[in-house]
């Protein structure tokens, strides 16, 4: 039976976190997608709010994942929600851009999403009016080591070409052999489209499963006076480790 279709009216957007980025500089809306599920999207989505809360980065965070909502659920003061079936929830991403220059605007895509986003983007003509007002829009392919993952890379290049910015992030917590991507054809496709790459170290899975477990953001790495995971003094200083290796590299691709 499908999911039925909410109604309601979706909630008012939350505050951004107050530190504004530099004067001059425009919004950037970020999708982050990989359409299998399982890979890992949201995980990386929840990082990447960890960042810009870290770094004091003006955003808006949206969680169009109606089944999960990671987002939602382990952020729920910097994000909410909208239905990537309604044209008019997903036009906010839009608005939000427009309305609040100088933010970062963050998508975390549920998976089999895919054509929904392509619809809307072609029926709006997203990709024209962010151009024009001198947005960009980059999309975060979070792949892990199977096939599926490198098919879908290959159609997202197929669709946007040199239209979208893109981040690869090879998510080690799905495993850590990612021999068929770095072989392939769409790995120098993804240079050649000067694409940045992530890679996301494989973190023990109990540690992983505890911070899910307490809904724990991901600041407790960092200030263990707010951890609720239960997580012993050995396992919260690997994941502060861990936390500092993926922002370096955020650091390093920008955002």
């Amino acid at each position: 039976m499908s999911d039925p279709v909410d109604t309601a009216p979706s909630p008012a957007l939350p505050a951004p976190t107050p530190t504004p980025t530099p004067k001059g500089s425009s919004s950037t809306i970020h999708f982050v997608g990989g359409e299998k599920g399982g890979v890992g999207k949201s995980l990386v989505a929840r990082l990447l709010v960890h960042y810009m809360q870290d770094r004091g980065m003006a955003f808006y965070a949206f969680d169009a994942d109606r089944s999960n909502g990671a987002l939602r659920r382990f952020y729920p003061e910097v994000s909410t929600s909208i239905l990537t079936d309604r044209h008019e929830d997903l036009d906010r991403i839009i608005e939000t851009a427009f309305a609040h220059r100088n933010h970062r605007i963050l998508v975390d895509m549920a998976a089999q999403t895919h054509d929904l986003l392509l619809k809307w983007m072609s029926e709006v003509g997203m990709i024209e009016m962010v151009k024009e007002a001198g947005f960009s829009v980059r999309y975060w392919h979070v792949m892990d080591t199977g096939k599926d993952s490198l098919d879908l890379l290959k159609k997202l290049f197929d669709r946007f070409e040199g239209q979208l910015q893109y981040t690869i992030v090879l998510n080690h917590l799905r495993g850590d052999n990612f021999d068929l991507f770095e072989k392939s054809g769409e790995r120098q496709r993804a240079l050649s489209l000067n694409a940045k790459f992530v890679s996301v170290r494989h973190l023990m899975d109990h540690v992983v499963q505890k911070i899910d477990a307490s809904n724990a953001p991901f600041v407790f790495g960092k200030n263990p006076e707010n951890d609720n995971t239960g997580l012993g003094l050995v396992d919260r200083q690997r994941v502060k480790i861990w936390l500092t290796q993926v922002c370096a590299q955020i650091d390093n691709v920008g955002i």
